[in-house]
């Protein structure tokens, strides 16, 4: 173990808080716990990165509860599937409980999909070498889903989670959300019977935690011209036609909105021309068109990214003000769809960061700050930021989320499983 640094004990209301204390020697047992159990801990990582869980594989996704739902068995949790409506497609959400009196109620978030569906290449859990290694979902957020698990191992072989109450909520659907209050009604009533969410997305490295994240939305953009031969394009009988329109508006939104911090849209589908289809399911488009022929339709898809509600509202007026301004001869609809909020920063938030701050030190492993809002995507925790202090980006670290060659940091694995179990202890003494 590295040297430890020498700290004093305080205390902000109820919290532990930033004064400096040395790790007792409950704590100095913990930590040796994980360290005694890493290779267990990688064999199970190594179990669940081997079986594929893409969100629309619904086999898969269960396949891998079960596994976690075993290790939570054997833990004293009361574990339970949540199951979807049949029509959203979706596999349900694991959910593991246990309930006391000491300390701080938590809920552990984290998530049991990838992004990585059964068609796409497949990546078994590789080492590459003596620091990373590789598979689907190793740190995003299979990685996570582990070092919940193995600081909760370290703190039962100690006997520290009885009298706690601790519920670990795995989704089954994060990465492609179920449609309907149903996907999320369950986890929602969970939260708002904690005091304090830890989830456990891919972490920025050993420095940096999430008190804040932007959410999501998606838009759809559909503009309409006059058919006509090319040549007639400009005149004022044709006008400027649906694709010309469409340039028009991603223009505007990119000159008038680009500048705005933390907001962020992006057009990531585009057809236009004489017949187009576009399967919103599946993010597919068909189109046929000549080039001696003036579009007469175009559909763009995209997504928009927020701090706030107030900042998600201000753009989508801004965003409607401009597809109201058509070229001659066009007219152009825009849409908006929900997805996940927002997750603004807080002082109960920064809390919990100067928590991981002072559990970092104390591990002798330096400093830990808030991270950036910008530089992350949406996440579940972001649904129930409402209802209770939250924090993220605590779970593994490495490389390429989301595409192939994705990595852990195999290094720094067994010291977030180490912050992660103190930090569970501190919170529920």
């Amino acid at each position: 173990m590295r040297k430890l640094l020498l700290v004093a004990a305080g205390v902000l209301g109820s919290w532990p808080t930033v004064q400096a204390q040395k790790l007792s020697a409950t704590e100095q047992k913990i930590v040796a716990s994980v360290q005694r159990h890493l290779p267990q801990t990688e064999q199970l990582l190594e179990q669940v990165v081997n079986i594929n869980s893409g969100t629309l594989n619904l086999q898969g996704v269960r396949q891998v509860g079960d596994v976690f739902r075993k290790e939570f068995d054997a833990l004293g949790f009361e574990t339970e599937w949540v199951p979807m409506p049949a029509e959203m497609n979706r596999a349900g959400h694991l959910v593991a409980r246990r309930t006391g009196k000491k300390g701080k109620k938590l809920l552990l978030i984290g998530h049991l999909d990838t992004v990585f569906e059964p068609d796409m290449p497949f990546t078994k859990f590789t080492r590459l070498n003596d620091s990373t290694a590789t598979g689907q979902g190793v740190n995003d957020m299979k990685g996570g889903d582990v070092i919940i698990l193995a600081a909760l191992q370290a703190l039962q072989e100690n006997g520290l989670l009885n009298n706690t109450t601790i519920t670990a909520y795995f989704t089954g659907d994060e990465e492609r959300g179920g449609k309907g209050e149903a996907a999320r009604a369950d986890f929602i009533t969970k939260a708002k019977a904690s005091d304090v969410a830890l989830a456990f997305e891919s972490a920025a490295g050993l420095h940096t935690v999430a008190t804040a994240r932007r959410g999501s939305s998606s838009w759809q953009l559909k503009t309409y011209g006059q058919a006509a031969h090319s040549s007639g394009i400009f005149k004022p009988s044709v006008g400027d036609g649906a694709i010309y329109e469409a340039a028009r508006i991603l223009n505007a939104f990119r000159e008038q909105l680009s500048q705005e911090q933390y907001l962020t849209f992006n057009p990531g589908l585009i057809v236009g021309g004489s017949e187009v289809e576009y399967n919103e399911t599946k993010a597919y488009g068909e189109v046929v068109g000549k080039t001696n022929i003036i579009a007469p339709q175009a559909n763009v898809a995209g997504d928009l990214r927020f701090l706030t509600e107030e900042q998600k509202e201000n753009a989508r007026v801004k965003m409607r003000a401009i597809v109201a301004q058509s070229l001659p001869q066009t007219r152009a609809e825009i849409t908006f769809a929900d997805g996940l909020p927002g997750m603004p920063p807080t002082p109960g938030n920064q809390r919990l960061a100067d928590l991981t701050d002072q559990v970092s030190r104390d591990l002798g492993l330096g400093p830990v700050q808030a991270g950036d809002p910008g530089s992350r995507g949406a996440g579940d925790i972001s649904i129930v930021a409402q209802y209770l202090d939250c924090l993220d980006g605590l779970g593994a670290s490495g490389k390429g989320a989301h595409a192939p060659g994705e990595t852990i940091n195999t290094r720094e694995f067994p010291l977030l499983v180490q912050r992660a179990a103190l930090m569970i202890y501190r919170l529920t003494r």
